[in-house]
């Protein structure tokens, strides 16, 4: 039996990366599935991917998470896939990156929208499912630049979001544990999916100088975070809400 057998999983942005792995450890793990992203096709080859290992996964998409209103029917409908919500897992994100004197306001705005509004909107409209099951879980993916700056690549917009996410899952915690709800948030070092693999290409400079910081020097693999949201989202984690949990190689410790 897994660690999160009966557990029904909101995963966002399942339709690759970070979000396709989840989908496959947290079935794997006896959980019920429901991912939802804004590419339709992506989706659905995470929900037979998900399928073919054994798991039960249903896909919403196209789904625009910046969009309140999309997000609410997205809630919604999430909780009648499979009779309520356990684990929200906000894994979707959209950013963009450049240095602070040509970083543009719409830069800036689409980071924040893309990094901090859709784990707020997500949490926001499944927060009564959560309530109405008794408690459960959020699970936010934040990022090491939430704790300390970055030259590589210039990230002023990605840094102010992250911090916010880590603050907000704060007080996720405080106000959700009346109600049984923990929150928690895992903030990665660079990891390598296929998106990022595809536009780093052969460059080894650029790789070298993302992984600098790390002290292990090296890429995590998606897995290396996932396996650790598994965790967090069973019960085995009762008594954790309100941390933080850096899995960047050692770059936020000197």
């Amino acid at each position: 039996m897994g660690i999160l057998e009966n557990k029904v999983a909101l995963i966002t942005g399942t339709g690759g990366g970070m979000g396709r792995v989840a989908s496959l450890i947290f079935a794997r793990e006896g959980a019920k599935i429901i991912g939802c992203d804004i590419h339709t096709d992506e989706n659905e080859e995470t929900v037979e991917l998900v399928r073919r290992a054994g798991g039960e996964m249903t896909g919403i998409a196209p789904v625009d998470l910046t969009e309140p209103d999309q997000v609410r029917q997205m809630a919604d409908d999430a909780a009648k896939a499979y009779g309520g919500l356990d684990v929200i897992y906000n894994n979707a994100a959209m950013q963009r990156f450049g240095p602070m004197p040509d970083f543009s306001v719409e830069d800036w705005r689409a980071t924040e929208a893309g990094e901090l509004d859709i784990p707020f909107f997500v949490s926001k409209f499944t927060w009564s499912h959560l309530v109405q099951r008794g408690g459960g879980v959020i699970i936010n993916v934040a990022s090491e630049a939430g704790m300390i700056a970055g030259s590589n690549p210039p990230m002023v917009a990605h840094t102010a979001a992250n911090a916010g996410v880590i603050g907000m899952t704060r007080q996720l915690a405080l106000e959700g544990a009346a109600h049984q709800i923990r929150a928690v948030a895992i903030s990665p070092g660079p990891v390598l999916t296929p998106a990022s693999d595809r536009d780093l290409g052969e460059n080894q400079a650029i790789r070298d100088a993302i992984t600098s910081k790390t002290l292990l020097k090296r890429f995590a693999r998606p897995e290396e975070i996932v396996e650790l949201a598994a965790f967090l989202a069973s019960d085995r984690a009762s008594y954790i809400t309100g941390a933080n949990y850096a899995v960047d190689g050692g770059a936020s410790a000197w």
